[in-house]
């Protein structure tokens, strides 16, 4: 295959992928489509490669319709879909064009449904770009997969909203263990698993009389990573049984690693014990990346699929997407599919043309870098003073007042709101906190400013 044609391919399969995951939840996207590959396409067929056989028969019972309407949005045609099985692909070379899923061998006496689930070899460390915003999570995912069950961070705990990274980094953790060669053998077994997937096991063992087995097999990890267990809520057989696996495991020093949309004390429907547990090591959260970090996520993003992007064009799509990551990489496809598709070059005219329904439907984020903004405009003080370590009596009000709105106004632990007011540490955070409670909001003068500055958070301009 020639490199327009595998550009083409991957471009198109980026596209299609985009459109399934905006007509499904976020954890059938996940554990359904996120696994498949692209091995061959045409204008009435595509081929795709699924890691293991009862991918086939479950896409094609429950998903089908689905696959051929969004292949026919894109091509234009009504197309036929062949499902190929990873392990009988014919040509390697095929399978190196685009990026490929792996995971490692499973023994035959594991149920064939709690096989583990495929991990995307992007999703490294090598590949996530490390902002104030996420550096703590980082740091945190690094050690525990250099030394799992070695460190206090266990169970890791990593928060925050949707597309920041998380899955990225729980999969980055796995992708180390595995290459390390530390955690290959029988015994020393790395388990990925999204929530969904890990209740769709625990039902379907239920079905085939296989409780035990199934939950044998999670019980030999010596490293579990599920993702996004705010999907166990109201799902109490589910709970009760990944909180016996948990206890097994925890109690034996292996590493746990979970990924949720909040803190773990705002979770909603699920047990207390649970919850308890999961604040037994370390919480730490993700939050949306701040400008700069916006443009290099863009500028690597762009490297790895070959294509140069402008500092232009970059700057303006960060300063247009705030929200999360998959959207900022998702606007990008969507210029370059733009771009090969018209053969016109990329220019903000076009990013505005092509990204102007994106750009006009996204409301103001609050977030740290917001409200930064927010208090060094009020006070008349350029951003940097207010994280600078000046003593200037107008910059410590107004960096107390912005660090108070900030623990106010956005779910960010002490340490994360420290790191963005210039790596300031947690009892540095919790003065600042004090100072306002105690003193600022018995001053009429300084209680104005924080009333007029919160007005102005919940309704941003």
């Amino acid at each position: 295959m020639d490199s327009n044609s595998f550009i083409e391919k991957h471009i198109f399969w980026d596209r299609f992928l985009k459109i399934i995951e905006e007509r499904v939840n976020v954890q059938s996207y996940t554990t359904w489509f996120k696994p498949l590959v692209l091995i061959d396409f045409s204008s009435d067929s595509l081929v795709i490669s699924v890691p293991k056989p009862y991918y086939s028969s479950w896409l094609e019972e429950h998903y089908m319709p689905l696959l051929k309407s969004t292949a026919k949005t894109l091509l234009n045609n009504n197309i036929s879909i062949k499902f190929i099985v990873s392990s009988n692909i014919d040509s390697p070379d095929d399978t190196q064009e685009s990026p490929s899923l792996f995971q490692p061998d499973v023994e035959p006496d594991i149920p064939a449904f709690s096989s583990p689930q495929a991990i995307n070899p992007r999703f490294k460390f090598d590949s996530f770009v490390i902002g104030s915003s996420n550096q703590f999570a980082h740091a945190a995912s690094k050690a525990v997969a250099d030394s799992p069950g070695s460190t206090a961070f266990n169970p890791l705990v990593i928060y925050g909203g949707v597309g920041l990274g998380k899955t990225h980094l729980l999969q980055a953790i796995a992708s180390r263990c595995f290459s390390s060669g530390k955690l290959s053998t029988e015994n020393n077994r790395v388990i990925y698993v999204s929530s969904e997937k890990f209740t769709m096991d625990f039902i379907m063992s239920i079905q085939n009389n296989m409780t035990a087995q199934n939950s044998s097999y999670y019980r030999t990890a010596s490293v579990l990573l599920v993702d996004d267990i705010q999907f166990f809520n109201n799902k109490e057989r589910t709970q009760e049984e990944f909180f016996h696996i948990f206890n097994v495991l925890h109690q034996s020093g292996k590493q746990i690693v979970l990924t949720m949309d909040r803190p773990p004390s705002q979770l909603k429907g699920l047990a207390d014990r649970l919850i308890n547990r999961f604040q037994w090591g370390l919480v730490t959260d993700i939050q949306p990346p701040d400008f700069e970090t916006r443009v290099a996520i863009l500028k690597k993003k762009a490297d790895a699929d070959g294509v140069y992007l402008d500092n232009s064009i970059a700057h303006f799509i960060a300063e247009n997407i705030t929200s999360n990551i998959r959207e900022l990489e998702g606007s990008l496809i969507r210029l370059l599919a733009y771009s090969s598709l018209y053969g016109e070059d990329i220019s903000t005219e076009m990013a505005s043309k092509v990204l102007g329904d994106t750009f006009r439907k996204k409301p103001t984020l609050i977030t740290i870098e917001f409200l930064q903004r927010l208090v060094s405009e009020y006070f008349s003080l350029q951003k940097d003073l207010i994280i600078s370590n000046s003593r200037r009596k107008e910059i410590s009000i107004a960096r107390h007042i912005a660090i108070y709105l900030c623990k106010q106004f956005t779910d960010s632990s002490l340490k994360t709101i420290g790191l963005h007011f210039g790596g300031r540490d947690h009892s540095t955070v919790i003065h600042s906190l004090h100072t306002v409670e105690k003193k600022y909001l018995k001053d009429p003068s300084l209680s104005k400013h924080i009333q007029i500055l919160t007005e102005k958070t919940k309704n941003p301009v």
